[in-house]
């Protein structure tokens, strides 16, 4: 990679990160009358509904706590991580200690999934705002709920998810994956070998050939229907960097072998050759996916895709894991980066044009595409090749 071309590049996802993405969050989430953040934000940074979404909360704690401990001390993202913070401590917990899905402004509850990453985001809120402000107590609550949180995700029933006779028992992609993170970002003082090659075992049994199944039977075989033919493209290349981030805790050079065949599979079969962009979901065999938004283009499988390519190609310098950067690279630059107000558009039609004008709502908020140029960032600061091949 020659100087030059290192240098432009990494300015330009340096300028991005911090001069036009970060400012969105800070000028206009912060909620001064009852604390914490909005998520709803429109286009333009107009709050458009106050309902307050927990997971995006934590979200936003951890990224600038992150950013606070691994970047830069600066004030106004550790001021902005405590009133986050101070949020989820009063209003997230329910009575049976998991955590809330969405409150009012105020913090009165709405709605509780019953699901796990809500407890998984507000883990990692925790642990992060702990080690940003050197707080063992946090750091140690936090570790206490990934234990909690692991016996749950393998007997959904425990939070309420019935268990149904026609529905036979499966195992999720998203689950082992999301445990995979939070052993890397929460446990990091605790010996979690067994649990981080138990994770890896669970996301290999969803790698059939080129394919890596959303939904696989506890024994790792196919299933049935739509449901066993489903691909998730952003899914399987987060996944596939979770990987490669734990990979050298246990000594498993096979582990990044897979992780780095899962991302680039993912990417040929599930890139739109027509019109570009990764497709939100796909089915094996070709049929339609049942999901009505399955060809739809949107941001965060592009900000995992970014990332995970440019890591492929500093531990391998295999100039196909470049041409996949770029091209990633290339779409998100014409599709969802918003030259006027800053951030990113979430969602694109397949040909690309923006569907949701809004920069922040339920799914989406100060997460995927900060992480993923913070994540480019630190890489490039430390490129491990240079040679002429950017």
């Amino acid at each position: 990679m020659k100087d030059f071309e290192l240098d432009r590049l990494r300015n330009r996802i340096e300028h991005e990160l911090f001069e036009r993405v970060l400012p969105f969050w800070l000028t206009y989430s912060h909620d001064s009358v009852h604390g914490g953040h909005f998520n709803n934000i429109d286009h333009n940074g107009a709050i458009y509904d106050t309902t307050k979404h927990i997971w995006m909360q934590a979200r936003l704690v951890w990224m600038f706590s992150k950013l606070y401990r691994k970047v830069e001390p600066r004030t106004d993202w550790l001021s902005s991580a405590k009133i986050g913070m101070d949020f989820l401590i009063k209003h997230a917990i329910c009575p049976d200690k998991r955590v809330f899905f969405s409150v009012t402004s105020d913090g009165k509850p709405i709605y509780q999934q019953r699901k796990i990453f809500s407890e998984c985001f507000y883990a990692l809120a925790l642990s992060e705002y702990g080690r940003a402000i050197d707080h063992q107590p946090y750091i140690k609550e936090a570790q206490c709920m990934v234990e909690q949180i692991w016996e749950w995700a393998f007997d959904l029933t425990q939070i309420g998810r019935p268990m149904y006779e026609g529905n036979p028992p499966t195992q999720m992609l998203a689950i082992p994956m999301m445990l995979l993170n939070l052993i890397d970002e929460v446990m990091i003082e605790v010996d979690c070998t067994s649990e981080i090659t138990e994770c890896f075992e669970r996301i290999s049994d969803h790698v059939h050939g080129k394919y890596t199944l959303e939904y696989v039977s506890l024994e790792g075989e196919p299933l049935e229907g739509s449901n066993g033919r489903l691909v998730n493209p952003g899914h399987v290349i987060e996944a596939g960097w979770f990987i490669q981030h734990v990979a050298d805790q246990v000594l498993q050079p096979a582990m990044e072998d897979l992780a780095r065949e899962m991302i680039r599979n993912a990417q040929s079969h599930g890139w739109d050759q027509e019109y570009g962009g990764l497709y939100y979901f796909l089915d094996v065999e070709g049929f339609s996916p049942v999901q009505l938004e399955w060809s739809m283009k949107l941001w965060w499988p592009h900000c995992e895709a970014l990332y995970a390519h440019l890591l492929n190609y500093a531990r391998t310098s295999d100039p196909n894991d470049l041409a996949s950067f770029r091209k990633v690279d290339h779409y998100i630059q014409k599709h969802f980066v918003d030259q006027e107000y800053g951030e990113w558009f979430g969602y694109c039609d397949r040909e690309g044009r923006v569907t949701h004008r809004f920069k922040g709502g339920p799914y989406k908020g100060c997460f995927h595409v900060p992480r993923s140029l913070w994540l480019c960032w630190d890489l490039l600061q430390n490129w491990p090749y240079f040679d002429d091949s950017i």
